[in-house]
This record gives C-alpha cells, sequence and structure tokens, in this order.
C-alpha cells in the first residue's frame, strides 16, 4: 500500500510516503472538508459537489463577438483563416474575475464552469502549445482563467473547466468531417489548407496536443474542482480514436481530488453526468457507446446544464430582452433538485466579456429566493 501511495502526485508525494509529516490544505473551497479530504480527496470533493447543488455556466471567446452563439463558426461556414482574425479584435476589457465571483455568492452559487477552449480551439488560458488564446491576443493579453481561479480561491468558491477535447475546429489533426457527425468540422466548400488530416493515425497529434493542455490546466490552477470534457457526440462517433482510458489516468494523476465529467459519460469512470436540460433525455441511439455510457453512469450524481437564452450557450444578439426570468430559473432548479440533480445554468457575456444585465437581475432575484426559503 505504500508503495501505491507513493505514486500520487508530487503535491501529494511529501505527505503520503511521510506519515508523520501534516496533511495537505484542501482547496479553499473544500474547507469545510478538510477531514475528509485528508482521508480521500475525490470522495470529498464529489461529497462537496452534490452539497453545492447550484453553479454558474459561461460561455465566451471569440464567437461572442459575433453574437450568434458558440457554434457560429460551423453554422456560419467562416473559413478556419477568417475566423482566426477574429482574435486580433478580442480584448475581454469588461471580463471581470471579481464581478462574477461576486455575482455568484449573490445568487447563491457555489461553482463556476466556464469554457477554457470551446470547439474553435481558441483558449482562454495561458499555453505553450499554441498561440491562439487570450494571452497572445494582441488587445487582451490576460490569462482569464488565471484570474477566475484567484478570485474562486479567495472566495471559496469551486472552479471546473470546461475543455472541448472531442472536437476542434482549428487544430490540423482533429478527424475531419463525415456522415457519422456534422460537428466534427465545418462543412466548408472548398477545403482548408490549415486541414492536415488524412488517416486515423495522425489523430495522434491531436491527443498529444489535448494532453499537453490538460497538463498546462491542472498544474497552472491546481485547485480547481473538476475538469468538464465536451462534446460527448465526438467520442460516440470514432471512440476507437481516442485514448480515453489514457486520458482520464492522466489527469488522475495529476491531481488527486479533481472530478471529471463528459456529458452522460464515456467509459464509466466519470465521477458524474452532465446532461443538457433534460436529466431524464435519452442519449443518441445511434451510437452503441452512448448506450453502454449511459448504463455505466446511470447510478452517478448529475448535474443538468441549462441556459439564460432560448437555447444557445453563447450570446445571441436577438435575444436580448428574451432571456429566462427568476420564475423560469427557480422551476427549473426546482426540477433539478426534485431529480436529485445539481444545476449549472449559463450565461453567455457580451463581447468584450460582460455578463448582460437582464442575466445579472434574474441570477440576483434568485439568490435573494433561495436565502429566503
Amino acid at each position: 500500500m505504500r508503495t501505491l501511495i507513493c505514486f500520487l502526485p508530487l503535491l501529494w508525494l511529501g505527505w503520503a510516503c511521510s506519515p508523520s509529516a501534516s496533511a495537505p490544505t484542501p482547496p479553499s473551497y473544500l474547507s469545510d472538508y478538510a477531514t475528509a479530504y485528508q482521508q480521500d480527496p475525490r470522495a470529498a470533493n464529489l461529497q462537496w459537489f452534490t452539497d453545492a447543488g447550484y453553479g454558474l455556466f459561461i460561455h465566451y471567446g471569440l464567437y461572442s463577438q459575433l453574437g450568434r452563439g458558440e457554434w457560429v463558426q460551423l453554422t456560419d461556414t467562416i473559413p478556419v483563416a477568417e475566423y482566426a482574425e477574429l482574435k486580433e479584435t478580442f480584448t475581454a476589457a469588461d471580463f471581470n474575475a471579481d464581478s462574477i465571483t461576486k455575482l455568484m455568492l449573490d445568487a447563491g452559487m457555489q461553482y463556476v464552469t466556464i469554457t477554457s477552449k470551446h470547439h474553435d480551439g481558441f483558449c482562454l488560458f495561458q499555453t505553450e502549445q499554441t498561440d491562439f488564446n487570450s494571452v497572445d491576443a494582441p488587445n487582451c493579453g490576460r490569462d482569464l482563467i488565471g484570474e477566475l481561479y484567484e478570485a474562486c480561491e479567495r472566495k471559496g468558491l469551486g472552479l471546473f473547466l470546461y475543455y472541448s477535447y472531442g472536437v476542434d475546429w482549428k487544430h490540423p489533426y482533429a478527424y475531419q468531417h463525415d456522415d457519422t457527425w456534422r460537428g466534427a468540422r465545418p462543412t466548408y466548400p472548398e477545403p482548408q489548407p490549415e486541414y492536415l488530416y488524412e488517416k486515423p493515425e495522425d489523430f495522434q497529434r491531436y491527443i498529444d496536443y489535448t494532453h499537453a493542455h490538460l497538463r498546462e490546466l491542472l498544474t497552472q490552477y491546481p485547485n480547481i474542482a473538476g475538469i468538464w470534457l465536451d462534446p460527448i457526440m465526438g467520442y460516440y462517433t470514432k471512440p476507437e480514436l481516442f485514448p480515453i482510458d489514457s486520458t482520464y489516468r492522466l489527469i488522475r494523476s495529476l491531481s488527486p481530488h479533481v472530478l471529471i465529467s463528459f456529458k452522460q459519460g464515456a467509459n464509466g469512470e466519470e465521477d458524474f453526468r452532465a446532461p443538457e436540460r433534460n436529466a431524464g433525455a435519452k442519449v443518441g441511439e445511434q451510437w452503441p457507446a452512448a448506450l453502454i455510457a449511459a448504463e455505466k453512469n446511470k447510478n452517478k450524481p448529475a448535474e443538468i446544464c441549462n441556459t439564460l437564452q432560448d437555447h444557445k450557450w453563447g450570446w445571441v444578439a436577438t435575444e436580448d430582452g428574451k432571456h429566462k426570468g427568476p420564475d423560469e430559473v427557480m422551476a427549473i432548479l426546482q426540477d433539478a433538485r426534485a431529480k436529485g440533480a445539481n444545476l449549472l445554468m449559463n450565461t453567455g457575456p457580451l463581447p468584450a466579456g460582460a455578463i448582460p444585465d437582464e442575466d445579472k437581475q434574474t441570477l440576483r432575484e434568485v439568490g435573494r429566493r433561495l436565502r429566503a426559503e
């Protein structure tokens, strides 16, 4: 047993192999679970998560500048090079981690999940793997994930990092579009010179890239609550391409407490399910891997994600003034509670990063009602 314990990450190595040493300090959001954390960090984190009940989802990236949702590169078939130009005008001038976390506390939320990298491949964190990120954006120059991480640490809030693992419309060796799932690549009328994928063996370059990203995320921000992988259809379409077991082993090796979700599930080793909108909805039966994963994870804790807009997650300009109000959010929250699930309620920040005023008003009113319960 002692030999196995010593294979834990360096963060834990000194304590685990020296019983006389003091136990490590848990992340600030787990301060009330310190005793359980010393015994089993991941179990303590999962207990905190199920107790937390309510969190904020944030979809923010280059697509926010266009105001047509987070899938706009695919739906509008924007060429790779043209879409990449959005990096030059990305400012995040109104993205304020302190204001976001204050809003969460006012709303009665215990954690936040943010898009560290969405399907377009743009990263909101410091990375050595690509210059397609907020730090290298000439009019931004900021590690937005790092800023939110520090604010969460100060205020005792959990932070989950959404990461698009199953799809990347920017990386040259992510797999090409085929008839099995339209989301793999935009259906461009002309071949995109940036796309170099030719055969399944090429995909390993993309996997190496994602694993390098996961190492960066888990070492730069060691006290995050979890990794929230997406989109699961990318995995269900080509499960033979994704070394999901080794991906999970990498995450577990880097953090003793971090939780993993991958929507309904991939190999059954996820810590919780994270279905969209309806916890009882069936996953696509056209993918055998989906049914297998759903069966393996059916008794896991659940988190239902929903959005304050009508359907899309990134900001949609034409929906301004039409977002869900407090009564609707309370009904959705009560429904999630009745199903024994958390609610992860999404907002799509405006182009410069500010949360829409109507969303702030709704979330604060929900928080007021929750405090009055």
